[in-house]
């Protein structure tokens, strides 16, 4: 679905491990990483498409994660303008993004690039919490620190078990 001002809605996925590691992703096909994220259909819930795309993309269901937060409000980024397709309507300018923070709490062999018909990704690792700053696509780049300075205080909360020194760690990084 696209806004009225030309914003794809769309949600993004911070997935961690009890280490405080997030999953970074290869785009297949590409050298490009990022975080699983995708749009969200017609009459359907911010959670529900962050579900069906932590399903897509990564192959895990809702039993297998705990989810920990949400961001508060909508995170904008505009397109690069060789990006924008011109000639498809409505015109997409960018992604406007809901980004939600995942603890994996089934096994990590769960984890599936191939669960849809054209998988999004063909490689991934785990990586230090701040480090997809540094390797990201430039145009995503403050959404994603916008993104992770939001939802990194919820790992370090006594409700999550998550090594809050490894987090604090790589926090004093960025």
């Amino acid at each position: 679905m696209i806004d009225s001002e030309g914003y794809r809605l769309n949600v993004g996925i911070i997935l961690c491990n009890d280490e405080g590691r997030v999953f970074w992703a290869r785009r297949a096909g590409m050298r490009s990483w990022q975080f699983p994220q995708g749009g969200i259909k017609y009459r359907e819930s911010p959670e529900d498409a962050m579900f069906r795309e932590l399903y897509e993309e990564v192959g895990l269901k809702r039993g297998q994660v705990q989810k920990i937060g949400r961001t508060t409000d909508w995170l904008r980024y505009d397109l690069p303008e060789r990006y924008i397709r011109k000639h498809s309507l409505p015109l997409c300018i960018g992604q406007k993004q809901l980004w939600y923070i995942l603890r994996l709490v089934g096994a990590e062999g769960a984890i599936r690039l191939d669960c849809s018909d054209k998988p999004e990704f063909d490689a991934w690792c785990w990586v230090d919490y701040w480090q997809p700053l540094d390797d990201v696509v430039y145009f995503k780049r403050e959404v994603y620190r916008r993104a992770l300075s939001e939802l990194g205080s919820y790992l370090v909360s006594e409700q999550v078990p998550v090594s809050a020194a490894g987090f604090l760690a790589t926090q004093q990084k960025a």
